[in-house]
């Protein structure tokens, strides 16, 4: 019972932290949080459960934000209409990958994901008069407030962890499972693997797409090398769900949490500690110490993983018992 309630108290709080912390620099960074559960959560549908590991999810991203910001840049259309198309263009360009790759096994499934996203990158840089190239396309954002972007990043989000929570514990997630375990053995048993295979690639692109028309709205410019970055989004996508737990429902929440911290956390220079204390001793030396932490955001990232890779092999959530029983064990009384 306690689990059940868990959810819906953090859905209060969030819903009502907008009232509490009106800071933008809070909001921006809850925003990108929600983004990352999204991506996270969607990659983890493949991945996690289906066992088919994706280094190319930032084709679907990056085609869900292209969808909104094409909209606008040819048909004058408001972005948000790349809301309702974007999820739907990036599972369209999903199962066809998906048909041709998915005869692909391990590390070359992988591989093939990884050209997708690359050469998706390479056709919006090289078809300048179609996505404005190197350019890249810029909107007018329709809010000037960033609460209403909260509210919509949080819709979206739950939305998408109710999706992955319902069908995992549905028929398709129990075949997921068993292509994860053994794709021989469930094929022995009569499921029909590609099938599936394909019905998990399209949701996981489907809700990755989805978060990249939502950056495409809420950030106002996208460009190739943004929004079809290999370490910005596949990477970073794989590293949520390592951190907070591969093949749980809500690891890719707990991951996105921390790893938004993370590189916040160097990106600020330790939330401007080092700024604030060089300004007022009037050292260069933390000056220049904060200008050294600033762009150390992905060894911050690396030592994060190895720690997880080396302690919790199954993510936060996948060990949260082990972490419990270490952290708050009570000592026998003599």
């Amino acid at each position: 019972m306690k689990k059940n309630w868990l959810p819906l108290i953090l859905l209060a709080v969030l819903l009502a932290f907008p009232l509490v912390v009106t800071s933008d620099y809070f909001l921006h960074l809850m925003i990108l949080f929600f983004l990352w559960v999204m991506i996270g959560s969607s990659w983890n549908v493949l991945a996690g459960f289906t066992g088919q590991v994706s280094f190319g999810h930032a084709a679907f991203f990056g085609a869900g934000a292209y969808t909104a910001g094409l909209l606008f840049q040819h048909l004058q259309l408001s972005p948000w209409w790349g809301m309702a198309l974007g999820g739907v263009v990036a599972m369209l360009l999903g199962l066809p990958f998906g048909a041709i790759c998915f005869p692909l096994r391990g590390a070359y499934f992988a591989l093939a994901s990884l050209a997708l996203g690359e050469g998706m990158r390479h056709i919006a840089t090289i078809s300048e008069s179609f996505t404005g190239g190197m350019m890249g396309i810029m909107i007018m954002p329709t809010f000037v407030s960033k609460i209403p972007y909260y509210y919509i990043a949080l819709a979206l989000s739950a939305l998408t962890v109710l999706s992955v929570r319902f069908v995992i514990h549905s028929k398709p997630g129990y075949y997921f499972l068993s292509i994860r375990e053994d794709q021989d053995a469930a094929e022995s048993f009569g499921i029909d693997t590609t099938l599936y295979k394909n019905v998990s690639l399209a949701i996981s692109s489907f809700w990755t797409g989805m978060a990249g028309a939502l950056y495409m709205n809420y950030m106002g410019f996208i460009d190739p090398h943004v929004v079809f970055s290999l370490h910005d989004y596949s990477v970073m996508a794989i590293l949520v769900a390592i951190v907070g737990g591969v093949g749980t429902i809500y690891g890719p929440a707990v991951g996105a949490f921390i790893m938004v911290a993370v590189q916040e956390f160097f990106r600020s220079g330790f939330f401007g500690l080092f700024d604030y204390i060089g300004k007022t001793t009037g050292s260069a030396s933390f000056v220049s110490a904060a200008e050294v932490v600033r762009q150390a955001h992905v060894l911050g990232f690396g030592i994060l993983v190895v720690v997880v890779i080396l302690w919790l092999p199954n993510g936060i959530v996948g060990d949260w018992p082990k972490i419990r029983r270490n952290l708050f064990r009570i000592q026998p009384t003599r």
